[in-house]
């Protein structure tokens, strides 16, 4: 069997989701590509046409359904005063009429595809400038492309309203941990593989997520807490703050007059994610779960259309209820039997053997797992309260990838041996275990090519039969770095602009995490003082035993012992000296020669590390 078994599928005679996908529809992008300045590709629409066929044995029926509503494209009505740009990005782009211009609400990804949303809409709606800009929370799909609809020296007078937190979580995500994160995405999304029947159809989320310029215009209005209310160009909102959801940062809204509520990422047509394949931190599917609760009571029935960051809206307060009601109960059943479970002995792996849905979810279309995956969800609720240890000792100090293959196919009887065996695995369609042996294989020797293409056959085979599309991308993504090697890596997102946006603590983490520390261990004590002028603070920082700290200090204080070298300098003079700008113009006293030592430890991330391979 190509996928893991399921108990059935919803009635693909069921056509409510194609009907809100299309209703509504105004106009679309003709054609549907979006390029830079300078004429490079960032968004095609168009390579997508072939999703308008009958499904190929190359795709999932439950996929390609799921694709097919995603790549629906164009300025969409959801009700009066209210639009969506969908198909322009991997996310939408909502755009609420006020008393002088428009809101918008989560403008994508890349600067260039928002831009070219807000043209779609002004052909239809008229010239009206942006009074306003919300984030509905923290990921870069819904804050990268904000220069897009609000350009350098547009700014002024024009709120940008977020949830609290919503800075920190998005940088940190973005520069702390950016490159991995980046390069595990490009796996994710797909974003090397061919669009076509037989490799990238979409991401179950969106169709892809676009190549464009990410951008970030900091917020200047924090949404602290559930039931403030703020009014914009005459539109006034009502907030629930949802942190810890689908985002650190994160909320719901009420557009109270046009009666539609905003349900940002937390509810969208698919079985979402409690731990991404990407990397993030563990979501908390209960905190998640008593969000939705907490909204059906919150908004009441002040709502009669519902509509989000991804997919389509849904229209009927008693449907919308229904969506909330499935979609609380999808979550706090995965957290709850995974709890059950483990609490009798199982551990992750075999919990998501065990699990599935009760059949009134598992029929819900909004509750497949195109994105998200009941089986790594089931695992990351696992990870969230017991950690990566599953409690048995040869798993506690097991041998590392490379180190272990090179064992086991020594007791397989050796690289031939192994290769017989895990062909007869996958013909006889447990394509699971074939990829293991096939993955010791590459690993205890990457220079075997027989092997390689061996396990691109198996992870084709994976893809091509996985219902979601971040398995389907992941695994074809594999087979593609197996007989081409890596490159062509995926979006930056710790940009110029996203690493303006970092306070001086976080810009001092950034480089922390990059000090080469076996290195540095055989520096002597090294204390720099940098006296932030505009911000009227002390911040010192500290390398000892390769290890780079720092602290926050009024300005008056100076600790001992003295430091060797002290800089005093703006906050923009400090992004210019941290960029490679040099000295000019700052203030030095001391030994100039501590800094050029400091630098000199900083390490810059392999953004293109192997992965399918050791």
């Amino acid at each position: 069997m190509d996928a893991p078994p399921r108990d059935g599928l919803p009635p693909f005679e069921d056509r409510t989701d194609f009907d809100n996908a299309d209703r509504g529809f105004v106009a679309a992008l003709t054609p549907r590509v979006v390029t830079t300045e300078d004429g490079r590709v960032v968004w095609d629409g168009d390579a997508y046409g072939f999703l308008d066929a009958d499904r190929p044995g190359t795709a999932h029926p439950s996929l390609w359904r799921q694709s097919q509503l995603c790549a629906r494209q164009g300025l969409y009505e959801v009700t009066e005063g209210l639009y969506q740009v969908r198909g322009l990005d991997l996310a939408n782009m909502t755009l609420v009429e006020g008393h002088s211009g428009v809101i918008v609400v989560d403008p994508l990804i890349s600067a260039e595809c928002a831009a070219a949303a807000l043209a779609v809409y002004r052909r239809e709606r008229g010239p009206r400038p942006v009074t306003g800009l919300v984030y509905t929370h923290s990921h870069v799909d819904h804050f990268g492309g904000a220069r897009g609809v609000l350009p350098r020296g547009k700014e002024a007078g024009v709120p940008v309203l977020a949830p609290a937190g919503f800075l920190e979580a998005a940088v940190s995500e973005n520069v702390f941990a950016g490159p991995a994160v980046a390069r595990r995405s490009g796996f994710v999304h797909g974003v090397r593989l061919p669009k076509a029947p037989d490799g990238h159809i979409g991401t179950g989320l969106g169709t892809i997520r676009s190549g464009g310029t990410v951008t970030l215009v900091p917020p200047t209005v924090d949404i602290t807490h559930t039931g403030q209310t703020e009014t914009v160009d005459g539109v006034r909102m009502l907030f629930q703050l949802t942190p810890g959801t689908e985002a650190p940062a994160e909320m719901n809204f009420l557009f109270s007059e046009q009666r539609a509520l905003c349900l940002a990422e937390n509810v969208t047509h698919t079985q979402h994610n409690i731990l991404t394949l990407r990397g993030a931190p563990v979501r908390d599917a209960r905190v998640w779960s008593r969000h939705l609760d907490e909204a059906i009571d919150f908004f009441g029935d002040a709502y009669d259309v519902a509509f989000a960051s991804h997919h389509w809206p849904t229209w009927g307060h008693e449907n919308v209820v229904r969506l909330l009601a499935e979609q609380r109960d999808l979550y706090a059943y995965l957290h709850d039997q995974t709890l059950r479970l483990l609490n009798s002995g199982l551990t992750g792996p075999e919990i998501a053997e065990e699990l599935r849905l009760p059949p009134a979810l598992e029929n819900a279309w909004h509750a497949r797992g195109y994105y998200g995956s009941l089986n790594h969800n089931v695992k990351a609720v696992y990870q969230r309260y017991m950690g990566w240890y599953d409690g048995n000792p040869a798993h506690l100090w097991e041998h590392p990838p490379a180190e272990l293959a090179k064992r086991y196919v020594e007791v397989a009887g050796g690289p031939g041996a192994m290769l017989v065996a895990a062909r007869r695995y996958a013909d006889a369609g447990d394509l699971r275990f074939a990829a293991t042996l096939l993955n010791h294989l590459v690993f205890a020797d990457p220079a075997d090519q027989e092997a390689k293409e061996a396990l691109a056959g198996v992870y084709q085979r994976l893809g091509h039969g996985a219902e979601s599309g971040s398995w389907r991308n992941v695994y074809l993504t594999g087979a593609l770095e197996l007989r081409t090697g890596t490159g062509g890596a995926d979006v930056t997102t710790d940009t110029a602009e996203m690493t303006s946006a970092l306070s001086v603590g976080m810009l001092l983490d950034s480089i922390a995490i990059r000090i080469d520390g076996p290195r540095a261990a055989n520096e002597p004590r090294l204390i720099i003082d940098l006296v932030v002028v505009d911000e009227q603070r002390r911040h010192r920082l500290n390398l000892e035993h390769g290890a780079l700290t720092h602290r926050s200090l009024p300005l008056h204080r100076t600790p001992k012992p003295y430091a060797g070298l002290t800089l005093t300098l703006t906050r923009p003079e400090l992004l210019g000296l941290l960029s490679g700008k040099g000295l000019a113009g700052i203030e030095t006293e001391g030994d100039r020669g501590l800094l050029k030592r400091l630098f000199s430890y900083v390490t810059q991330p392999e953004r293109e590390f192997a992965v399918v391979t050791p």
